[in-house]
């Protein structure tokens, strides 16, 4: 009985080895995520936490092509929408990967399974020779984690494209990211430096439309596959992960598209809790999983902070309002979505109450603004241009920001 058992153990591994050579076989990545050189490759559970689109699954592939030759079956890929798992779970299968000689496995969305947590901590205990690095997404689970995993596994976070990636991409250049510091301190010649290369302005309005998603480089119609991926994001990522009944789904999308209209203004939380009949902690709640989805940003006022009502709700990134197309949309509108998306991620980001002002770090004032919009500021203020190339002394082009990471 154990020997017809181990037959077929070595029998479902074939499968899943001929998926992963066949995967790496037909993987082709364009432009090489600058999160890959960031991560401590040495932990033995690593998470790649991100919402839908942003390419986890070619994250993973990418990794397994550059440090693995497939023909030596150290490495093996694979994903937890396989019906398998859901009969036979995740520990037994890596036992029988690290009896067959195998040293990485790479699995993707792991969430999927009933009590992931608790099995990448089992598969942790049981094999200390196994590394696993793991793709989940970035809604937050409903249930408080009491696992150890924590404590245990090293997460990291893929976002979306950022311009400097989208202009690699298209120009076959490598230029590299900068921090905020050097950026305003050192922008004039860094702009010098990168307009020798390539000029960025003639790209910038591409990736406003279509660059933040990597699966753009697949689709022949992005809008298509935008709102497909947002349907998704909330049907299955959201929905699942906050155990929220699917009859509230319509209160959820209709929200999102309110919130698309408003274009970065004051939320008024009373009416959109009347327009979608709900509540207003319901609607407040739904702000932060829309957030939590990637959906949309909220930018507070300086020393506020969730559960109070934020300054302003963008949508997360600028594909998003493309995508949700309305003729209203003002380009101050998709000019302050672009500059909040590229800083929200390692500064703290404030809204004042100038159209188009901002406090970084609870330091710096920014102003985004057009290139022929004058206003009075403080002599320490640095303007956000858009419509421009190239900078002077306190005036940065809006596009460079997106050289952050």
């Amino acid at each position: 009985m154990k020997f017809e058992f181990w037959k077929k153990g070595i029998a479902m591994l074939e499968t899943f080895f001929r998926t992963h050579a066949y995967l790496l076989e037909h993987f082709n990545a364009p432009v090489r995520r600058a999160l890959m050189d960031s991560i401590d490759w040495s932990y033995r559970l690593i998470g790649i936490k991100g919402p839908r689109g942003v390419g986890r699954t070619s994250f993973l592939l990418q990794y397994a092509k550059e440090n693995f030759d497939s023909r030596l079956r150290q490495c093996l890929y694979i994903n937890l929408n396989n019906f398998y798992f859901q009969g036979r779970g995740l520990v037994d299968f890596a036992g029988e990967f690290t009896k067959a000689g195998g040293q990485v496995l790479l699995v993707d969305q792991v969430f999927k399974l009933p009590d992931w947590r608790l099995q990448l901590c089992e598969c942790y205990r049981r094999y200390p020779l196994l590394r696993i690095v793991y793709t989940t997404t970035s809604v937050e689970e409903a249930v408080p984690d009491t696992t150890e995993l924590s404590t245990i596994s090293r997460t990291y976070v893929l976002h979306g494209f950022s311009f400097r990636e989208y202009i690699n991409l298209q120009t076959q250049n490598n230029f590299q990211p900068f921090t905020f510091d050097q950026l305003i301190a050192d922008h004039e010649h860094i702009i010098k430096a990168i307009l020798q290369k390539v000029r960025p302005w003639q790209y910038f309005q591409d990736y406003l439309h279509h660059g933040y998603y990597p699966f753009f480089l697949e689709n022949h119609n992005f809008t298509e596959a935008l709102l497909k991926s947002m349907n998704v994001m909330i049907e299955v990522d959201l929905l699942f992960n906050k155990q929220i009944e699917l009859k509230y789904l319509s209160r959820i999308k209709r929200l999102l598209y309110l919130l698309a209209m408003e274009g970065g203004s004051t939320p008024n939380v009373s009416r959109m809790a009347e327009a979608i009949g709900t509540s207003r902690a319901t609607v407040m709640n739904y702000f932060k999983y829309l957030e939590e989805a990637r959906l949309i940003n909220m930018v507070y006022r300086e020393g506020d902070a969730f559960p109070k009502k934020p300054a302003a709700i963008m949508l997360h990134d600028t594909n998003l309002i493309y995508g949700v197309y309305s003729p209203e949309m003002k380009e101050q509108f998709i000019m302050e979505t672009f500059f909040v998306n590229t800083l929200w991620r390692h500064h703290v980001v404030n809204k004042e109450r100038r159209e188009g002002f901002y406090k970084i770090n609870h330091s710096t004032e920014i102003c985004v603004c057009d290139r022929l919009r004058r206003t009075k500021a403080g002599a320490d203020t640095i303007y956000a241009r858009y419509n421009i190339e190239v900078a002077r002394s306190n005036v940065v082009p809006l596009w460079l920001f997106g050289f952050l990471y």
